[in-house]
């Protein structure tokens, strides 16, 4: 009896902790929310109270003054040239690594695994020095290479460890059917890894390219390139800052992350759980 009281004691202090940690994840996003909606006199008087008259003025300020609209443009152009581009070339080397043995296997896997390990911002100075010599800064595409690059290592890594888990008696049943080999590597293989590879894509669009930030510092100054972080940037002077317009606009750069997450945690889940746990 003793022991269940104990039990269910403990419980209660685990869910009141776990309460209070969400508690603390969640006021954050639902302040920023009503002091967006808040005019910028309104909030400089009380930072916590809520809006006495919501407006919605400061979300249409953010697009239509702060070029909002372009840099989210930007920001998913790249987003999706570059999630694509990594999804397919991670997918392509990660079969070749799990599924044969060759001369260098070895040396690549090791690259791949000391890519990992290498810090972005230890890239800033030789990659800018690059980029400029060859004339890739302030370029549309300036952003891609190294979002690329850096996805490259963990998407690997991670598609590895998944095909690794799926049995090869598929494939030789396929090409014992007459399949060639570049069908079943995209009509069979594939479709199996769509847990993995749906995980790579929303993992790197979460870390690596929607809110990246010192590429797209060093790497672009145009206007019409810039991407969401660094257009969050012109929402504070050096005197002054309007801090309702930037919670609208703050708001506006994370919903879509949220709204992507929301449709697809199953499966990131999944990807990140079934490479684990089989291989």
């Amino acid at each position: 009896m003793l022991h269940k009281k104990k039990r269910k004691l403990g419980a209660i202090i685990i869910n009141f902790i776990m309460i209070l940690f969400s508690i603390t994840c969640i006021f954050p996003i639902i302040w920023m929310i009503y002091s967006s909606l808040k005019t910028s006199p309104e909030f400089n008087r009380s930072i916590i109270s809520l809006p006495e008259k919501p407006v919605i003025k400061n979300y249409i300020d953010a697009f239509r003054i702060s070029h909002m609209g372009t840099y989210y443009l930007n920001t998913v152009f790249n987003a999706v040239v570059s999630l694509a581009i990594a999804v397919f070339f991670s997918y392509v080397i990660a079969y070749f690594l799990s599924r044969f043995e060759f001369k260098g296997r070895r040396v690549i896997s090791f690259c791949i695994l000391f890519g990992m390990l290498i810090p972005v911002h230890a890239l800033l100075v030789p990659m800018f020095i690059q980029f400029k010599n060859l004339r890739l800064f302030d370029q549309r595409f300036s952003l891609i290479i190294p979002y690329v690059a850096v996805a490259m290592p963990f998407s690997v890594f991670l598609t590895e460890s998944y095909l690794n888990s799926i049995p090869i008696d598929m494939e030789e049943a396929a090409v014992l059917d007459g399949s060639g080999f570049i069908r079943m590597l995209f009509t069979i293989v594939m479709p199996l890894c769509t847990p993995v590879l749906t995980t790579v894509a929303i993992l790197q669009l979460f870390t690596k390219w929607w809110n990246e930030f010192p590429f797209a510092l060093i790497l672009v100054s145009s206007e019409r390139y810039k991407t969401i972080p660094l257009g969050l940037m012109n929402f504070s002077s050096q005197y002054s800052t309007n801090y309702p317009m930037k919670m609208a606009a703050l708001i506006l750069a994370i919903l879509p992350i949220i709204l992507i997450y929301i449709c697809f945690n199953k499966k990131i889940i999944e990807g990140m759980i079934s490479g684990a746990v089989k291989g």
